[in-house]
């Protein structure tokens, strides 16, 4: 690939593909202006519009084209994106567990989660729900990740292993015990199993076409 200069977090993957991709900015609007020695020829890349924005000037160089770039991304700063979820935790501070709505395992595991709670300690939202996209920018990931459980507490979130974790210490016994005598292994190692599973879910529990859960959190409003 031809060397080039440009600002962190924006790459161009081809001689006539900008990419841009801003650090933690999933959804946004970029207008991308490629001019080269003819002042008349000018390519433009529309991507997503998104509703928050903040306007970005990038300017480059690639192979003798000047190339400046108006992105109007939809960077939420961590005090606005939880400021926009307060509401899920304004009347009701329980836990709210996030799921693969349309994955089988995941879906399993809610049930157990639900029938081994019998105190209700804990709320749940699927991933791709519009509650869910909120609370997973309120944990400081993006709306489409859907790669991992969450468990979002009203000032901490939980991923992956240590998440599971976390819900099993609000079940009903022995799951609390088992819990503790797990945080004995080591993080790197519990996620590494995690992660095993999570990525091959699909193939090994397979996936349905709309999630089979009924147990959500009402609307933020």
């Amino acid at each position: 690939m031809p060397n080039f200069t440009a600002m962190a977090g924006f790459a161009i993957t081809s001689m006539n593909t900008l990419s841009l991709r801003p650090p933690c900015v999933p959804h946004a609007k970029y207008t991308t202006n490629i001019r080269n020695s003819k002042p008349h020829l000018t390519t433009q890349f529309p991507i997503v519009t998104s509703p928050s924005s903040a306007k970005h000037i990038i300017s480059m160089r690639f192979n003798g084209v000047n190339i400046r770039c108006s992105a109007i991304s939809s960077q939420v700063d961590k005090e606005k994106a939880i400021s926009n979820s307060d509401s899920f935790f304004a009347n009701d501070f329980r836990p709210i567990m996030l799921f693969d709505g349309v994955c089988n395992l995941c879906n399993g595991g809610v049930k157990f989660v639900h029938d081994h709670d019998t105190k209700k300690n804990i709320r749940f939202e699927a991933l791709q729900s519009e509650a869910g996209r909120k609370l997973l920018i309120r944990s400081g990931r993006s709306p489409d990740d859907i790669s991992s459980v969450v468990l979002v507490e009203k000032d901490r979130s939980f991923i992956k292993s240590e998440a599971v974790l976390r819900i099993s210490s609000y079940l009903d016994l022995p799951f609390p015990q088992l819990s503790a005598f797990l945080h004995l292994a080591p993080l790197f190692l519990r996620d590494i199993v995690y992660d095993n599973i999570a990525n091959n879910r699909y193939a090994i529990f397979g996936k349905s076409n709309s999630c089979t859960m009924n147990w959500t959190t009402p609307p933020s409003k």
